[in-house]
């Protein structure tokens, strides 16, 4: 079986599966629906993407928890075609994901926790992180965050809610500003972000739910997953449009 061409490709159609595939599986990732669609070699990569932007759709796809949330980005098919530019553009996709994942994401889950929410408000009140020197500022409040994260989450520590704090808009955002030349100072925030958000959803999931089943746990903190879902869309639209 050949791989449908752009010529062939009918969207409304198309299911969009988590991972890697080859032409001949008839599954698709969306990235590889962009390749056929650019009319490139089949592969989750095309060159007419770029690569940031690239990053944050391949993690966005793969964690997506299922089908049916997955085609809610194949709106994003038509749009990645011809993104790729210069390094500085990538580079400034980059710190956008990062930016979002340490005022949006990460502060989203400390804002569930009494405790953690001073932490949620200082890092949401910090200014857009667009480059090293204003990292250089945010940075000891990261890891304050994720300090005081970590001593709430405490015996609290559902596995549900670490791995709702890291779903599918989590994981992208990384992908994406991870994606681009970056620096160590820039990686160890990342990581502090992703950790302290963790954390945070581990307390909040303690709090909710202490004597609870971990499916309560999980339904506890649907409503920021969801919530996060859909900034992330915005954060995406954001990332393709910019110049």
């Amino acid at each position: 079986m050949n791989a449908p061409t752009s010529s062939t490709l009918h969207l409304e159609s198309i299911v969009l599966s988590a991972g890697g595939h080859d032409a001949e599986s008839g599954e698709h990732c969306l990235l590889e629906v962009v390749s056929m669609f650019a009319g490139e070699p089949f592969g989750d990569s095309p060159m007419c993407v770029d690569p940031v932007l690239a990053a944050f759709g391949r993690a966005w796809n793969d964690g997506m928890r299922t089908d049916e949330e997955r085609a809610q980005l194949k709106q994003y098919i038509h749009q990645l075609v011809g993104t790729a530019g210069s390094a500085a553009l990538s580079e400034k996709r980059s710190w956008m994901a990062f930016d979002w994942l340490v005022r949006v994401q990460c502060a989203a889950w400390l804002a569930l926790t009494p405790a953690l929410k001073v932490h949620a408000d200082i890092l949401i009140s910090l200014p857009a992180i667009t480059c090293k020197a204003e990292l250089d500022i945010a940075l000891p409040k990261i890891d304050a965050a994720w300090a005081a994260a970590g001593a709430a989450a405490g015996a609290a520590a559902w596995d549900a809610a670490g791995a709702a704090a890291w779903a599918a808009a989590g994981a992208a955002a990384w992908a994406a500003a991870g994606a681009a030349a970056g620096d160590a100072a820039r990686a160890a925030a990342g990581d502090a972000a992703g950790a302290a958000a963790g954390d945070a959803a581990r307390a909040a999931a303690g709090d909710a739910a202490w004597a609870a089943a971990r499916a309560a746990a999980r339904d506890a903190l649907e409503p920021t997953v969801k919530t996060l879902q859909a900034s992330a869309h915005e954060l995406f639209a954001r990332m393709i449009s910019a110049k």
